[in-house]
């Protein structure tokens, strides 16, 4: 509806106005010669009819059929040829299947909007008279029609009206047409075929009130209001043309009466004209100037230079409008406030109703312009019309249900169509909970206002206590299980009904039933709810119930029992005996007594929980200090270690004649690939392997630092930060990143220097840094974030130094609620963005769209759909959610993320036996899932036989790690000897 509505709009109002082209002024002479040929026609038939039969009709050939012709000649010059010409080729079938499946879905779901326009388009297409007007029909009584769908709905019904009878139809149709909407070109359609009918009875009282209406609702249109000016004025001077040949044979008194008057008719039309700021008003005074007889007075001259200093404060905002693109919002806003300054309530109402063309799906606009007329204008007829347009254009927003409401009331509008107004409301389905309680809450006081207290009982009052009822029914059933709350946990409506039952009605009896109602549903332990009840109690009812209740409050409210306590002392102390006295002082004793226990035994639990936080962080310390004492050991020991191979080394170097290929592998200290592979043999033979030369982990550290040392370091001048862009995100496998980057930011600006970060082994690290010239180039380099490259997203930051910046904040997507945007779930993986943006516009102008992917730039089947307003977004969450796309059922949500849960730290783990353990004695992964023994099975020793089960197979034989250790220590000597003796 959005994207219809915008789109005719901003067609109409982008027209330029500062001269069309060649063919365009050559399509508005034939234009305008055919209406002036059809107003000639029309009233050269009403003059004969008005002056007698000293006007020959015959032979001028004027008929009123003719009439009709004619206008049908012009109200359809501007369509294209064939236009209502009924063609069925093969796609006949493939129509009517498609028509079938429109039906079937507005019967589920009869706000769908496009699909009325799409049953429409489809039924006028295949011919179907009858079935197109009832689609019209049942269309226009649901949503209002933008000004292309009413004018195509006019052309059709007038090319097949007949009679009068249809004539009557077509206005009535006219008539519906021009309350949607401020549409001139309607107004000009609307006047032009009435003058068809002029030969009628009354025919030429119909046209000029047509026209006067349509000047009174368009005439001050600046851009578009000339229209209307001048086809009602060549109207009247067709008929001073038609009367001019028989004034010369009509009396002097005839003639003042007949033609005189018509004269002045036309000029009266041009000085108002002239009058009023309108674009090409200088073209209108030179050809009041050509037409004129007489010289122009004084007074039209003084109004006409009054209207051109008009025109020139206006300007500004026209041009405005005529540069910006639709919806524009801004540029309407700014002159309804301009206008709102000067205050002349026809241009107020004037820019609004323009305003409202393009923006009509903007709740805060119909707002303001319904408050303007509640206030100011207070026309009734006017008033209520807005506000019925409003809901019909926003159903779902409550405020303007409210406002309506609250209208109809003002303006005295029957009951029975303000009880059906609120039905509607209802079924008008609001996004939130809340909304059904406000929309129940402005009805109910409403009711309210209608009974008359002064009576014990009445009709009224009954309806009131029913709607109550059936309010909270409401709340309970629909509501709750929509929305999974009934959107009042206060209880507003139940405790608004006990305070009328109180003060209105005379009814504590009721009122303290609601309020026990309203405790039982969780309220009883809030203060504000008791004190609220004692308040109502101590107004209209009696010093027994107010010490009752406070009694209950004293033992059930949790969050401010010292209030409550002290509310009762003051009420015993002023009202009380002494035995009240005494039982509250008791009662408020023992419950803070038990309150200062509670929290007593709060504050422990939390100083022991932060106790044991402080253990086992102590523990862990702890933890940390053991193994780092464990590790030093193991260095001790290793290097204790490598001194004896040292000396075994010497004795196996006394048989090196014997063995050199021996010798040569040991003094090898850095074996090759296949030498390591001739020695798992071994290693899996003796169950150790030939011990080589290893630098202590120490010596590795230093190698691996100076190996880093030697790899050039990329230089970064943090004075540039300004001009230098941070970029990652990029594919590992590029073999040229500054190469390949290059061309994609030289197009925000000359590049410096980009510097690609490597790892010590030369492979590129994903990320680097691009210098610019300028800093602008910089700016616009940021634009570049989330573009595709090689297939994932390129991410593109301000390069910062955050030891030097730590305020500064790296851009992250709100995780706020955001009610303009939308949260799409359930995507398929290969919908695109263009596609995704297809199906949302129908419902708003898509200020952006952002489809969720994962840091190799594949989809998620997640987007984020931002609408230019809240209205647009909810209405979109109305229609899409549950659509299918490529056979997915997607799910449409109002943007609110979750928010994330803090990592919980990492405690200490319960050994086998019992104890606690740190996590950090079995290492960065815990305890492994396996222990191997690394003992070869030829240098086990067999154990006992394991006893044969007495069902089923024998129990595996535990192997344990304490095998290892009883095994005896050998030396690289006796590893030596050994291999010989074979």
């Amino acid at each position: 509806m959005a994207t219809a509505a915008a789109t005719s709009a901003s067609e109409a109002e982008a027209e330029p106005k500062a001269g069309p082209t060649a063919e365009g002024e050559e399509d508005e002479v034939k234009a305008a010669r055919t209406r002036r040929k059809v107003l000639s026609r029309a009233v050269a038939a009403a003059t004969y009819k008005a002056m007698g039969p000293g006007w020959d009709q015959q032979e001028e050939g004027v008929s009123e059929s003719d009439g009709d012709e004619e206008y049908a000649m012009a109200s359809s010059a501007e369509s294209s040829p064939g236009e209502y010409e009924w063609e069925y080729d093969e796609e006949e079938e493939k129509n009517q299947l498609e028509i079938e499946r429109l039906e079937e879905q507005l019967s589920i779901n009869v706000y769908d909007y496009n699909c009325h326009v799409d049953l429409i388009r489809l039924l006028r297409l295949e011919g179907e008279l009858t079935k197109v007007r009832m689609a019209r029909q049942k269309m226009s009584e649901i949503f209002p029609l933008t000004e292309e769908l009413w004018l195509e709905w006019l052309h059709d019904e007038i090319s097949m009206a007949l009679d009068g009878l249809d004539r009557e139809h077509v206005y009535d149709l006219f008539e519906k047409a021009v309350k949607d909407y401020i549409c001139p070109n309607i107004w000009l359609e609307y006047g032009q075929y009435s003058v068809g009918g002029i030969g009628q009875k009354g025919g030429l009282e119909k046209v000029r009130s047509v026209f006067e209406r349509a000047l009174s609702s368009v005439g001050l249109h600046m851009t578009k209001g000339l229209a209307i000016w001048e086809a009602y004025r060549e109207f009247e001077s067709a008929i001073v043309e038609a009367a001019r040949p028989i004034a010369g044979f009509l009396s002097p008194f005839d003639r003042e009466q007949t033609f005189d008057s018509q004269l002045e008719k036309v000029h009266s039309l041009f000085r108002r004209q002239l009058a009023i700021p309108l674009f090409d008003m200088e073209a209108t005074f030179a050809e009041y100037e050509e037409w004129s007889e007489d010289p122009i007075p004084e007074s039209v001259i003084q109004n006409y230079n009054k209207a051109l200093q008009q025109l020139e404060k206006y300007k500004p905002y026209e041009e405005a409008l005529l540069q910006a693109e639709a919806p524009r919002l801004a540029e309407y806003q700014a002159y309804i406030d301009f206008e709102m300054k000067i205050g002349d309530p026809a241009r107020v109402q004037l820019i609004f109703e323009r305003a409202l063309v393009e923006n009509c799906l903007v709740p805060d606009l119909w707002i303001r312009y319904s408050q303007y007329l509640d206030r100011q204008l207070k026309v009734k007829d006017l008033v209520l019309s807005v506000h019925n347009r409003a809901v019909r254009n926003c159903p779902w927003t409550v405020a303007l249900w409210s406002r309506y409401l609250l209208a109809m009331e003002r303006h005295g509008v029957d009951h029975q169509v303000i009880s059906a107004t609120f039905e509607k409301a209802l079924s008008a389905g609001f996004i939130q909970a809340t909304d059904y309680v406000e929309i129940w809450q402005a009805y109910l006081d409403y009711l309210r206002r209608r009974v008359d207290f002064k009576q014990d009982s009445s009709k009224e009052l009954e309806e009131l206590r029913s709607a109550f009822t059936r309010a909270l029914e409401y709340l309970k059933q629909e509501v709750e299980e929509r929305f999974n709350e009934s959107g009042d946990p206060s209880c507003m409506i139940m405790q608004n009904w006990a305070r009328i039952e109180a003060r209105l009605c005379n009814n504590m009896q009721k009122a303290r039933e609601l309020w026990d109602s309203i405790m039982t549903k969780g309220n009883a332990k809030y203060a504000n709810m008791w004190l609220e009840y004692y308040n109502l109690e101590r107004a209209h009812g009696d010093t027994q119930h107010c010490r009752k209740a406070l009694h209950r409050a004293v033992q059930c409210t949790s969050d401010y029992p010292e209030h409550v306590c002290e509310v009762l002392l003051t009420m015993e102390r002023t009202e009380g005996t002494l035995e009240d006295w005494d039982i509250a002082v008791q009662k408020t004793e023992t419950r803070l007594a038990r309150v200062n226990e509670q929290r007593i035994k709060v504050a422990e639990k939390e100083a022991a929980l932060a106790q044991q936080e402080e253990e086992k962080a102590e523990q862990r310390k702890r933890a940390r200090a053991e193994k780092k004492a464990l590790k030093k050991k193991k260095k001790t020991r290793g290097a204790d270690k490598r001194k004896a191979e040292e000396d075994d080394e010497k004795e196996w170097g006394d048989d090196e004649e014997e063995q050199p290929s021996k010798r040569r592998k040991v003094e090898d200290s850095t074996p090759s690939a296949g030498e390591a592979q001739d020695r798992e043999p071994e290693a899996g033979l003796l169950g150790k392997s030939v011990p080589v030369d290893v630098d202590p982990p120490s010596k590795q550290k230093e190698r691996a630092a100076a190996l880093k040392r030697d790899v050039p370091k990329v230089p970064h001048d943090s004075s540039k930060d300004s001009i230098t862009v941070f970029v990652s995100n990029l594919p590992y496998s590029m073999s040229e990143p500054d190469v390949q980057l290059r061309p994609l930011f030289e197009a925000c600006g000359e590049v410096a220097e980009i510097r690609p970060i490597f790892s010590n082994r030369g492979d590129f690290r994903g990320y680097c840094y691009v210098e610019f010239k300028e800093e602008k180039s910089a700016l616009q380099a940021l634009e570049l974030d989330r573009k595709n490259v090689e297939g994932r997203p390129m991410f593109v930051s301000p390069c910062v130094d955050k030891s030097k910046n730590p305020d500064f904040k790296v851009f992250r997507y709100s995780t706020a609620l955001e009610k303009h945007k939308l949260f799409v779930s359930g995507l398929p993986f290969s919908c695109t963005k263009e596609e995704l943006e297809e199906i949302c516009k129908a419902h708003g102008t898509v200020k952006d769209i952002r489809l969720v992917t994962n840091r190799a730039g594949k989809p998620k089947g997640l987007a984020y759909v931002e609408y230019e307003s809240e209205s647009q977004a909810s209405q979109a969450v109305l229609k899409m959610d549950g659509m299918t796309v490529k056979e997915n059922v997607i799910k449409v949500a109002i943007s609110n993320p979750p928010q994330r849960k803090v990592p919980e730290k990492p405690e200490a783990r319960r050994a086998p036996g019992g104890a606690l353990v740190p996590r950090q004695i079995y290492g960065a992964r815990g305890k492994g899932r396996t222990q191997l023994s690394l003992l070869p099975r030829a240098l086990q020793r067999p154990g006992a036989p394991a006893a044969q089960a007495e069902n089923g197979p024998a129990p595996r034989p535990a192997v344990t790690t304490s095998a290892a250790t009883e095994a005896p220590k050998m030396s690289n000597a006796d590893f030596a000897k050994l291999l010989l003796r074979k």
